[in-house]
């Protein structure tokens, strides 16, 4: 499939109610009553619920209640959908991204690095694979807040040692991201658009948990360049829209090839 020229893509940064599924699709739905015409919406890690370790308490079964509701926006925006859902799976709780079509079906990705500085590993059962999925062509690889620190998972290649060429055009991380580590989720998220040679969009919420911790959004988008795209007020709630350029990109990897001089290696 010839990939799309340009796609806008929609980042939506919310404050998220504490354990409050109803009253979070709820807000959701009038935070983006006015969205048309995007390629994609873009909504942060656990986006029903914020980031709790209460999966016994607030885990969906696959296709739930918040899937349902990804599958309605998805159909009624006519546009891409992407959040993370707390899941229950055969005895086994994931913090799992969904990767909502347009036309109702779904894929979705677990969540590969559990943030054990917040137990949840202890909570959550790790993925083992990571998907790139299709966005009009765009070649996509959809990750969740914690996998941003690790540069080998999030690397642009193959992970089996197959192949050094780029396997994605553009990376998201979907997060829960605190206030205080605010300089390492930009400095990280810019830093993956340059090893990566490709966009880079982080979504994150704005204000404070359960757990009494602040989060101050801070959502942002990168061209393969590095440069800024989109910028999105800290601590206040925002929709956003940004233009990504598929010829800007294979312009860009054409004249700079740094891509070709990347090491080799199969992830275990």
């Amino acid at each position: 499939m010839t990939p799309k020229e340009k796609i806008t893509v929609s980042l939506v940064q919310p404050n998220v109610h504490w354990e409050d599924r109803a009253a979070n699709l709820l807000h959701l739905s009038s935070l983006l009553a006015s969205v048309e015409n995007t390629d994609l919406i873009i909504l942060p890690e656990m986006f029903p619920t914020g980031f709790s370790m209460r999966p016994q308490d607030l885990a969906e079964e696959s296709g739930g209640v918040s899937t349902q509701w990804m599958v309605e926006l998805a159909q009624a925006k006519d546009s891409y959908v992407v959040g993370s859902i707390i899941t229950h799976v055969d005895g086994h709780y994931f913090n799992r991204l969904i990767w909502m079509h347009p036309d109702g079906s779904y894929q979705h990705y677990d969540k590969r690095h559990l943030f054990s500085f917040a137990n949840e590993h202890e909570h959550y059962q790790a993925g083992a694979e990571r998907i790139i999925t299709d966005l009009y062509g765009w070649r996509v690889c959809p990750l969740i807040c914690y996998d941003l620190r690790f540069p080998v998972w999030s690397r642009n290649q193959a992970l089996d040692g197959s192949s050094i060429d780029s396997v994605f055009d553009l990376q998201i991380f979907v997060a829960n991201w605190p206030e205080a580590r605010r300089k390492p989720w930009m400095n990280l998220l810019e830093a993956r658009a340059h090893e990566n040679q490709c966009y880079v969009i982080g979504v994150n919420r704005v204000g404070v948990d359960g757990n009494g911790i602040q989060h101050s959004g801070d959502s942002a988008a990168y061209d393969p360049k590095g440069e800024l795209l989109s910028n999105m007020p800290s601590g206040e709630e925002a929709v956003q829209h940004c233009v990504l350029d598929f010829t800007a990109l294979t312009a860009f990897r054409e004249k700079f090839t740094a891509w070709k001089d990347k090491d080799n290696f199969k992830l275990s």
